[in-house]
């Protein structure tokens, strides 16, 4: 049995602009396995949620392929793909006067029907997905009066109801404190290991994401995509020349980025 959940062949990643086809970036060959938890570095503008959102299906592909499963992207339908992908993105969902409960619970609707009553066992996982996260006392509130931080995690919620067996997340910790950042990603890499799910995240927060994940990717205009252990990457330079800017060095001995001071 193949350990491959996602694979990229050639795939060119952009999108329509006035003047036709605009490049982001590629061409793309890699994969991402069951059972782990994978994080995407880079830079912005090197073209990291324009990768989610083609990965997801949100974009088409300039060109190139991406297959879940063995089965093309393009093969899936709406229905069959949203119980496939789980999608948490840093856009704020329009919800209207939704409750925090009721956002949560419909990450069931691929299986129940977007006004389908949920079962008894749809709503004990919409309580474990309340539990992990660790939204109870949100619950009774309105969406729309959340924090930033307070929105990510009930959209995380939200993708773990949804029992998909490949969950891609945009940012996820953005807006949360570090205890809370450490929280949710020490969370999602059990959710690899436990329940065999692919994790794919974009993220910014370099030093957890080296010490928490699996495997990286690490994307920007200049190198391309650049695949492996953070152990690996680390070893082979790759780390430091991708984050190769003024002031800031990586050191593969501590395994940690150092910020350089001008009288230094």
């Amino acid at each position: 049995m193949s350990h491959t959940a996602v694979e990229l062949h050639g795939l060119l990643i952009g999108y329509q602009g006035r003047d036709g086809s605009v490049k982001v970036s590629g061409p793309l060959d890699a994969c991402l396995n069951k059972g782990e938890m994978t994080c995407l570095l880079g830079p912005n503008g090197a073209g990291k949620s324009t990768l989610l959102k083609t990965l997801s299906g949100m974009l088409s592909p300039l060109y190139g392929s991406v297959t879940i499963d063995g089965k093309s992207l393009t093969d899936y339908s709406v229905s069959e793909l949203a119980k496939v992908i789980g999608l948490v993105l840093t856009e704020k969902p329009a919800v209207g006067n939704m409750k925090v409960e009721q956002l949560v619970a419909m990450g069931r609707s691929p299986y129940t029907g977007f006004w389908g009553r949920l079962s008894d066992d749809d709503r004990k996982i919409v309580d474990d997905a309340v539990g992990l996260v660790g939204i109870g006392p949100l619950c009774g509130r309105p969406v729309a009066s959340l924090s930033d931080g307070e929105r990510q995690k009930v959209m995380i919620a939200k993708a773990l109801a949804q029992q998909t067996p490949v969950i891609f997340l945009d940012e996820p910790t953005a807006f949360l404190d570090f205890p809370s950042k450490v929280e949710i990603m020490r969370l999602l890499r059990s959710l690899s290991r436990f329940r065999q799910t692919t994790v794919f995240i974009s993220t910014h927060d370099l030093e957890i994401a080296l010490q928490i994940a699996d495997r990286v990717w690490l994307l920007d205009k200049h190198h391309g995509l650049k695949t492996g252990t953070p152990r690996g990457l680390a070893a082979d330079g790759s780390l430091g020349v991708y984050f190769d800017r003024e002031g800031i060095c990586y050191d593969p001995l501590g395994g940690h980025f150092r910020i350089l001071m001008q009288d230094q």
